[in-house]
């Protein structure tokens, strides 16, 4: 994925869920047929994840968000349309209501039996769905130093994507339960800091010569500069239901990166916190989702979620605009007060609940929104 100068192009992949719309169960197995009925319509834009459960499609790479849009909108629709025609449904969620790890079957393919063979039933327990945004970066020491800078930014993402509060049958108590499962793994959770490219290639060769880790996409981190391209991708946030509120996710990775270009052009640039602070603010996030008090580590307080992302998009705003994507920023706003999935999903549980009916059949109406939610081209209804 090539970058437009500073304009920092994008690209995105997304992984679903399949699932039976008899029972609203994973569908554990894939019909033989169904990848390549998918690749006779996407080509190499569509994949296969770890588990025959899911899927995993990918833009080309994009100038500007509104190209990413009408990519995105079109992969959306061809894989949840060619699920229909082998039997499934598609779903756009980090996790499956009540799915169980153990009941999961993999994808026989190379990659998946090594990943199984090395990590076992961590591996067997990635039944969890995520969005993953790159940006393109040819500067390949501009892109270390932007990541060491926007780690800051990565649990306000997060908090904006969060669609996984259930797990195995459980209402987990957080809006974003698939951090959880992806912490288990090694060289997961927030990046180190790393002085430069050079740096960042020295730590990878000492891996390698070691025999440790000799492929670099195995390092699992929320954010990281891609192995196979000159782009820096961040990795920490749940798939959102809704395509609108991924594209937003996109956009602002995309303006903080120009912002902090900016700040770089200038000879300024964003301060580092220690990791522990970060992290606290990623446990919020992962807790309340949008409905966070998160800190403001330069004023030293606690502030509402809502009133940090009023702050980002007013920050921000120079930036959108020379990106063409100011009404994707806004929307953040909106995403900040109406909730995300996560929300929305543990409304229609409740409400269900509320009404008499049982624990499973409430789960079952989420997998319904979901199915709906999941391809609605206007965003959320009802």
């Amino acid at each position: 994925m090539a970058s437009h100068g500073p304009k920092f192009s994008i690209g995105i992949e997304e992984e679903y869920l399949l699932v039976d719309p008899e029972t609203r169960a994973l569908a554990n197995t894939q019909p033989p047929e169904f990848m390549a009925r998918c690749k006779e319509r996407l080509g190499e834009r569509v994949t296969h994840e770890f588990l025959q459960s899911q899927v995993e499609v990918g833009t080309g790479v994009c100038a500007t968000i509104g190209e990413a849009r009408a990519e995105l909108l079109e992969l959306r629709q061809a894989v949840a349309e060619t699920a229909r025609e082998f039997g499934m449904r598609m779903i756009a969620s980090s996790t499956h209501p009540w799915a169980h790890w153990s009941d999961a079957v993999p994808v026989d393919m190379e990659r998946y039996r090594i990943l199984g063979a090395e990590h076992r039933s961590l591996a067997r327990r990635m039944a969890i769905c995520g969005m993953h945004v790159h940006a393109g970066i040819e500067d390949p020491d501009l892109r270390v130093d932007l990541m060491s800078q926007v780690s800051y930014f990565m649990p306000h993402l997060l908090a904006l994507s969060s669609s996984s509060p259930f797990w195995e049958g459980h209402d987990t108590g957080l809006k974003a339960f698939r951090p959880i499962i992806i912490g288990d793994l090694p060289r997961s959770g927030l990046p180190e800091i790393f002085e430069s490219w050079n740096d960042w290639q020295e730590m990878l060769g000492v891996l390698a010569e070691t025999g440790m880790v000799t492929d670099p996409s195995k390092i699992w981190w929320d954010l990281r500069p891609s192995a196979k391209h000159p782009t820096l991708e961040i990795r920490i946030c749940d798939i959102c239901t809704w395509a609108e509120d991924g594209l937003t996710v996109a956009a602002l990775y995309q303006a903080i990166l120009s912002f902090l270009a900016h700040l770089k052009n200038s000879n300024l640039r964003w301060r580092h916190y220690r990791q522990l602070l970060i992290l606290e603010n990623k446990w919020r996030a992962q807790r309340y989702g949008v409905e966070a008090e998160m800190a403001d580590f330069g004023k030293r307080v606690v502030v509402p979620f809502a009133e940090l992302v009023d702050e980002l998009v007013e920050l921000l705003r120079p930036h959108a605009e020379g990106l063409g994507c100011v009404a994707e920023v806004e929307h953040a706003r909106v995403m900040a007060r109406r909730g995300t999935s996560a929300d929305q999903q543990l409304r229609v549980y409740h409400a269900a609940l509320e009404r008499g009916t049982g624990d499973h059949e409430a789960q079952i109406e989420v997998v319904d929104w979901l199915i709906a939610q999941s391809v609605a081209p206007d965003g959320p209804g009802a």
